[in-house]
């Protein structure tokens, strides 16, 4: 007798075989993420931007974050999710520069390529840091130009970000260098100020300085937020040319106190071409032979080509000097970012 094999058996096998044999879906772009400090600040939008802007050229998936709050422990969150999602690579602007080291090297056990930007964490977290300008010229230049500002005497004070911050802090110690110098026997640092790069708190720091220390001659804001919460607190008060500002900020929020004299100059680097270069600097970790040792070289698009140098135990890339923003060419700028 016959025995015949159900239709439906046919059916399926031969389903089994055509899915079998069918070509795998081509995978996605990869993904490359970026991690700010916190959320509401205005350098950080501008430099998760120029992140995005890369990565969109190269034709990568960005994914840009941030958490509420600039604390290491939201980051770490962060860095968990991502590494479920199973990104190509991670670029983390840190909020401490040690705490992110058992997640980062978790990223980094799982394939993913680590970098830091801008605010850098330990060699041993990230395979190479993306550093907006050398700190000693940083710090150096901050001071000097509040001792030009107050004729070469005088109270001055730092306005921070957070005190765990890696780049607030070199900076600072540099500062703190350069007023060893003889010529400033006559220059006082009062006080070091943190505001958490949160626009409210660092207006209450400002405001506290002028309380405590009321022959301050001038403040150094090397932080975005900070120097225009204290151009703010300086006019409000009418304290324009009585107390000096100089430091770090974007010329979009800071051209009305350039304008008005409240600051008469500051500094600071493109934060859009931090992220752009952070963004091509992930994408040479990817695809390689780059791998963020000294003498490796990255092609960052419209940055042409940089190379790495060491950065104590680890690597870095240095975007350039900063940049004198004052009266004369702040007008050209404060369109721009």
């Amino acid at each position: 007798m016959k025995k015949f094999i159900p239709l439906i058996a046919i059916a399926m096998a031969s389903l089994v075989f055509l899915v079998g044999c069918a070509p795998a879906t081509p995978p996605g772009p990869a993904k490359y993420a970026i991690i700010f400090k916190n959320t509401g600040n205005p350098y950080g939008e501008k430099e998760m931007e120029g992140f995005k802007n890369a990565v969109t050229e190269f034709g990568g998936e960005a994914i840009l974050k941030a958490p509420d709050a600039p604390t290491a422990e939201a980051q770490i969150a962060m860095i968990e999710e991502l590494i479920a999602q199973k990104v190509a690579a991670i670029c983390i602007v840190g909020n401490d520069k040690d705490a992110l080291e058992p997640a980062l090297k978790k990223a980094m056990a799982a394939g993913i390529k680590v970098l830091s930007a801008d605010s850098g964490v330990n060699a041993a977290s990230r395979q190479v840091h993306i550093n907006q300008a050398d700190p000693e010229r940083i710090g150096r230049v901050e001071v000097q130009a509040a001792f030009d500002m107050i004729g070469g005497e005088g109270e001055i004070a730092v306005l921070s970000a957070t005190s765990q911050a890696t780049n607030q802090n070199a900076w600072i110690e540099w500062m703190k260098e350069e007023l060893k110098d003889p010529k400033y026997a006559k220059v006082k640092l009062v006080k070091v100020a943190y505001g958490d790069d949160l626009r409210d708190k660092s207006v209450s720091e400002m405001e506290g300085l002028l309380k405590s220390f009321p022959n301050l001659k001038c403040v150094i804001a090397p932080t975005t937020v900070g120097i225009a919460a204290a151009g703010k607190v300086i006019t409000d008060k009418n304290l324009k040319g009585k107390v000096h500002l100089t430091g770090l900020g974007l010329p979009s929020e800071m051209a009305e106190y350039i304008e008005s004299g409240v600051c008469e100059w500051m500094y600071l680097w493109n934060p859009l071409d931090v992220g752009y270069l952070a963004g091509f600097t992930a994408q040479a970790l990817v695809t390689g032979p780059f791998t963020g040792k000294v003498g490796d070289k990255v092609t960052a698009g419209k940055l042409g080509e940089k190379s790495v140098i060491a950065d104590g135990d680890g690597t870095q890339i240095m975007l350039g000097d900063p940049f004198k923003f004052d009266a004369t060419n702040i007008a050209d700028w404060k369109a721009v970012y």
